[in-house]
């Protein structure tokens, strides 16, 4: 499993696809990769790690926010800036301002040459209202649409997996299956927050699992 965020910003695509791509670059030429979209690196800017959210309940985040000294140059920015055409960052390397979008991150992993790829998607926090949980939902699955679309411009021999979200809500994990398992995606992940600690992950799995048993869902990985 490869890191797109990381590879992004260093040593790039443009290096590691003259390079022969990912199974050259790193000698794994005999065994399978998977690259992720960076969407969790873009989630941990915005909140911190998944501990760290969980245990100052969103607060960590913030907080650090309205303490901490801003650079001018930033012009009081905030380190991640979401629209529906994607993620705006900053490089962690060098400061500069780099603008994610389903397109470009699967233009990224297709440069990098890993057998599973996965669309953009929003990995919003634990500690969220519905509401605004529901957005990110909807959002994800627009990108992770125009993923498939990209992708499947040019598929190189590459499987792309679809996302699932909504949390631990089953209403909305219920409509991010039904809705992502309609498009031809090659195979499905389970993303987002899926709870607090190890049982509520495993309730929350136990629970959704059997929706991929359904109908053509279980002839996919």
């Amino acid at each position: 499993f490869c890191n797109s965020y990381h590879l992004l910003l260093h040593p790039g695509p443009e290096i590691i696809e003259g390079a022969g791509g990912l199974h050259n670059f790193i000698g794994r030429r005999d065994r399978p990769l998977i690259t992720d979209s960076g969407g969790f690196q873009v989630f941990s800017l915005a909140y911190g790690s998944v501990q760290e959210e969980l245990e100052s309940k969103g607060e960590l985040k913030r907080a650090s926010g309205r303490n901490r000294t801003r650079d001018p140059s930033e012009n009081c920015a905030p380190s991640v800036k979401v629209t529906e055409e994607g993620v705006e960052f900053r490089s962690y390397r060098d400061g500069r301002k780099i603008f994610l979008t389903p397109e470009s991150t699967v233009q990224a992993q297709k440069a990098y040459g890993a057998d599973i790829i996965i669309p953009l998607d929003e990995l919003p926090p634990y500690h969220i209202d519905r509401g605004a949980l529901a957005a990110s939902v909807d959002r994800s699955h627009r990108w992770e649409a125009r993923s498939l679309q990209e992708h499947l411009r040019d598929v190189r021999e590459q499987a792309m997996y679809c996302v699932v979200h909504g949390g631990i809500d089953r209403e909305l994990r219920t409509k991010s299956v039904e809705y992502l398992t309609s498009l031809p995606f090659d195979g499905y992940a389970i993303g987002g927050s899926l709870g607090n600690g190890k049982a509520e992950l495993l309730e929350l799995l136990t629970w959704m699992m059997p929706l991929f048993d359904a109908g053509p869902r279980r002839d996919k990985p």
